[in-house]
């Protein structure tokens, strides 16, 4: 047998196996992440126990005493959510966030905490030198940022992470008005009980139908607004909501009640708009 044939017969399936694991690499990268970002995730603890939670001895003010790993809820100087008071917010050139969403088949899963919809690769935004992919949004009622004080019905949080694990997190604001559509297509299929997966592929989503016409925002570093707290998390909260229906926000809450981490000191922070 030619000596060069024999080679590329060897090679070809290492390099495939190789980029099969690599791929392999990103996609539970992402789903670690998705894991971490708590919100979203019921962690139980060794009694059984959900490890954290939204009220009782488990609740936001006991995070940070629950584990070593979340002490960041407790100890960090930079957390999130935060109160944006407009006056104090600093005029900058921000650059546009640039939305790069594709229509993807949908995933939805009921972690205990929210309803959350996974994504697969493909989808990202850039933001000046900056690309992050999109890896899952999920929602909270109320929302955790206020403006100037003002607490939306609900929101959703679109979660990305960029080549070196570095979060970037859009906030939508959601106000009461007209049913919205993608919330309702996403609702239809909710799973109501903790831990359940729904996945679909005659149904297709797009996170673009979540977004306002209006893209201008507010930018501050902050962290997770679940445990672990991690900080380091760049933060851009539209300033324009979306609406959905009085319906739709109470069969989020019928489900999670109030699943919201209170307001956290802004410190030294500036936020850019």
């Amino acid at each position: 047998m030619n000596r060069w044939f024999f080679s590329t017969v060897i090679i070809v399936p290492f390099l495939f196996a190789c980029s099969s694991e690599r791929e392999e690499e990103r996609k539970t990268e992402g789903r670690e992440h998705v894991e971490s970002h708590g919100d979203e995730h019921a962690h139980a603890g060794e009694n059984g126990k959900a490890s954290w939670g939204y009220g009782g001895e488990t609740g936001p003010e006991y995070w940070g005493e629950l584990k070593e790993e979340f002490t960041p809820c407790k100890t960090g100087q930079n957390q999130s959510p935060v109160n944006i008071e407009m006056h104090r917010a600093v005029d900058h050139d921000l650059p546009a966030i640039e939305f790069r969403y594709k229509e993807v088949p949908l995933s939805v899963v009921n972690n205990g905490h929210t309803i959350q919809v996974n994504y697969p690769l493909g989808s990202s935004i850039k933001v000046g030198n900056a690309s992050y992919e999109l890896v899952q949004f999920h929602f909270h009622t109320p929302s955790e940022h206020a403006i100037d004080g003002k607490v939306f019905p609900m929101v959703v949080h679109l979660v990305h992470k960029d080549a070196e694990g570095n979060l970037g997190v859009v906030g939508v604001m959601i106000a009461e008005g007209s049913g919205n559509p993608a919330i309702e297509t996403i609702w239809k299929v909710m799973p109501k009980k903790a831990g359940e997966e729904v996945s679909d592929s005659n149904i297709s989503i797009n996170a673009s139908a979540l977004l306002p016409q209006d893209r201008g925002y507010y930018s501050y570093t902050g962290s997770l607004t679940t445990p672990p707290c991690s900080e380091s998390v760049n933060w851009m909260v539209l300033k324009a909501p979306i609406e959905s229906s009085r319906e739709q926000v109470a069969a989020l809450a019928a489900l999670f009640g109030s699943n919201v981490r209170p307001i956290q000191p802004l410190n030294d922070r500036v936020v850019r708009h």
